[in-house]
């Protein structure tokens, strides 16, 4: 897209125009759905996160400044609309503090990585509890810290940590597993 489009784009979507919205949401829906899966870890219900999220989005589009992407923007937006269902659902629920857990990490190596499907990895993440799902999403895709994520879940800073190591192990050894049964084809 050219810059004057993008910029007509972003004018008329800031306005509410329904041809401009329309195209905003074929440009980042995939990509915000896939947001929304790996979050929830469910298809269904990331579809209705995006639909809502979408709605947001339309709902606030004037307050978009136009400073940074639009797509990040967006993604922001369809974060929160997956944390606040995380939240209502109570998904930290059982986590425990970091210093209630002492199981250690085997090394593994990066190569393990490339013996293995993007979309198997995906699938690894979308199995994990709600709670692991979504700390290892805000720390290791998003990039948020263990303290900014304790303020957003409403958790101790150990709690994120406690449950980031955890997905990272448990990630592992799914990760190992997949590796022997793409090896034992």
């Amino acid at each position: 897209m050219r810059m004057n489009d993008e910029k007509e784009l972003i004018a008329d979507f800031r306005k509410g125009k329904s041809k401009a919205q329309k195209k905003v949401f074929e440009m980042h829906a995939s990509a915000m759905l896939a947001v929304c899966i790996r979050y929830v870890g469910d298809r269904e219900t990331a579809r209705d996160l995006l639909q809502d999220g979408f709605i947001k989005v339309f709902e606030k589009a004037e307050s978009f400044s136009g400073e940074g992407s639009l797509g990040g923007w967006i993604r922001r937006i369809m974060v929160n609309i997956t944390l606040e269902y995380l939240r209502q659902k109570d998904a930290l629920k059982m986590s425990s503090s970091i210093d209630d857990y002492h199981e250690s990490f085997a090394s593994h190596e990066v190569s393990a990585l490339e013996k293995i499907s993007t979309n198997e990895l995906l699938a690894c993440v979308a199995q994990l509890p709600d709670g692991f799902r979504t700390v290892f999403n805000l720390y290791a895709i998003e990039g948020y810290s263990h303290s900014e994520i304790a303020g957003i879940m409403n958790i101790s800073e150990g709690t994120s940590r406690s449950q980031y190591m955890r997905a990272r192990n448990t990630l592992q050894k799914k990760v190992q597993l997949l590796m022997k049964v793409n090896n034992g084809k």
